[in-house]
């Protein structure tokens, strides 16, 4: 009898320290994943003709439409002034449906190979 006390003992600290740790990895994602951040001026967007003059990691945002998926995560945007290949990766939707009529805002960094055509590595999506 007192070793099945024992047992249900540990079996209630266990299923406690299993709740206290769920509960601190949830806190602890939501700090990181949801929580604020600065709150100001930022970088201003950008043409697409301006983006494929700039150099390799430099910050870009670009405001236009997502013309056509190209595959492996590549797209073609637009705007006004041209196109450029942009690479979005999946967890990068963030659950948004984009069409090619919609507008959008994206942000992320120029990706410039030695001899080939700049594209953009695309960080956030916006639907304007």
């Amino acid at each position: 009898r007192q070793r099945q006390m024992c047992i249900r003992d540990r079996n209630k600290i266990l299923a406690v320290s299993a709740m206290v740790l769920t509960f601190a990895v949830a806190s602890q994602a939501n700090a990181q994943g949801f929580g604020g951040g600065f709150q100001g001026p930022t970088i201003s967007s950008s043409t697409v003709a301006e983006a494929l003059k700039m150099n390799d990691d430099t910050p870009v945002v670009l405001v236009g439409k997502i013309e056509k998926n190209l595959g492996n995560e590549k797209y073609q945007f637009s705007d006004k002034t041209g196109s450029i290949v942009v690479e979005i990766d999946d967890e990068d939707w963030r659950g948004q449906v984009v069409k090619p009529e919609n507008t959008v805002e994206i942000r992320g960094e120029i990706d410039k190979e030695l001899l080939g055509t700049p594209e953009v590595d695309v960080d956030v999506i916006i639907l304007k």
